[in-house]
């Protein structure tokens, strides 16, 4: 990706983060040709809607305008689509008398100067695990939601208009993050009743600071998490009642306060116009090279690194460890002698098409990754304290 393009991509968010304009020398030297290049990275990034903003803010729309513009429009009815699906979906749970937190996007969009600029293609919700079923039931009964998959923490369901919500039971799955799940699963002692509610709960500060940081860690250990949570990151740190000591403490313990404090620094590169040093240029280059959802190849070097070479991992990937098994399978917490049978189970979910693909992916990827590169990026997550 050229330099040039970078360079007005991060000065476009900027302009619109924070409501001000391209300099004048900027405006001049922008060409209508960097528009498309610049568009295909940001929606690639899910942050579009932020571009076409800023362009439509410094009068860089060109013969363009309505095809641009659309992009903000587009941007405005998600939200408000999952929005009217989130108070719904809040004082079902509060009119059932269940437990809940919000998570990610319905929290961390109060930051943004309009709440539409934050986009989500879901609404994540926490319950105890010993309510999900009473949850699920109530939201597929009385809702009439449709179940999806049930992963490791959660379970998908979808709104009869087609609004992905994740049920969440656990925060991040083991093995991921460093320490993070350690502490992750103590979050109802970190949790308070939201004024005007009896169910609904919110985190404190310093331990949604936490959970973001480590929410962008499990993501970016599996190919990347875009420039999404960086803003969310940035915005965190500009919030004057968020209090440092309290957030490092727990990042401390969690094993990811150097994953934070790069991260941080990457932030302030792109959104307060911060010299960027040898590390944040590599980080840079891995997160934009990824998307939204990293890449397969980032992912795949990435866990060569972790396992120590093509045949470790590979390994790793065929026979699940008891920690993720037992998170698809909980019959395992009581029964460990079901592990073999859990394992081949596993294996027949190969059958599903989605999962026959991504695992055809990773093993071509694995293959063609040269060892200089597997070496590299496991120096590189090394650094950046993963």
């Amino acid at each position: 990706m050229r330099e040039s393009v970078v360079t007005y991509l991060f000065s476009l968010l900027r302009s619109a983060l924070c409501g001000g304009r391209l300099t004048e020398q900027e405006c001049n030297d922008y060409s209508e040709e960097y528009t498309e290049s610049i568009l295909k990275c940001a929606a690639a990034q899910d942050v579009d809607h932020l571009v076409a903003l800023a362009l439509k803010q410094n009068g860089l729309l060109g013969d363009r305008r309505g095809e641009i513009e659309k992009r903000i429009f587009k941007a405005v009815y998600r939200y408000e689509s999952l929005k009217y699906e989130y108070d719904s979906l809040c004082n079902a749970l509060e009119g059932a008398c269940i437990p809940f937190v919000p998570l990610k996007g319905a929290v961390i969009r109060r930051l943004y100067p309009e709440a539409w600029m934050r986009t989500s293609c879901d609404i994540d919700i926490l319950v105890h695990r010993e309510d999900l079923d009473k949850a699920a039931s109530l939201l597929r009964e009385q809702m009439k939601y449709s179940v999806g998959e049930r992963d490791t923490h959660d379970i998908s369901m979808f709104s009869p208009g087609g609004v992905h919500v994740e049920l969440h039971f656990d925060l991040v799955e083991e093995g991921r993050a460093n320490n993070a799940c350690s502490l992750l699963s103590d979050v109802w002692n970190h949790v308070s009743v939201c004024n005007g509610t009896a169910y609904r709960y919110e985190m404190s500060d310093a331990f949604f600071y936490f959970y973001h940081v480590a929410h962008m860690a499990k993501h970016f250990e599996n190919g990347g998490c875009g420039i999404r949570p960086f803003i969310d990151l940035w915005l965190l740190e500009r919030m004057e009642e968020g209090c440092e000591d309290a957030r490092n403490a727990l990042l401390s313990r969690g094993g990811l306060l150097r994953f934070a404090e790069v991260s941080r620094k990457l932030s302030r590169v792109w959104f307060s116009g911060d010299h960027p040093d040898e590390l944040s240029l590599q980080m840079q280059y891995y997160l934009l090279s990824g998307g939204i959802y990293g890449s397969v190849d980032n992912k795949v070097a990435v866990q060569q690194g972790k396992k120590g070479g093509k045949l470790s991992y590979i390994f790793s990937r065929m026979f699940a460890s008891y920690d993720m098994l037992k998170r698809y399978y909980p019959i395992l917490e009581k029964h460990r002698w079901l592990m073999p049978v859990c394992q081949v189970r596993r294996w027949f979910m190969l059958f599903d098409p989605k999962v026959a693909k991504m695992a055809r992916q990773e093993v071509k990827a694995s293959g063609s990754l040269e060892e200089a590169k597997a070496e590299d990026t496991s120096l590189f997550i090394k650094r950046v304290g993963l």
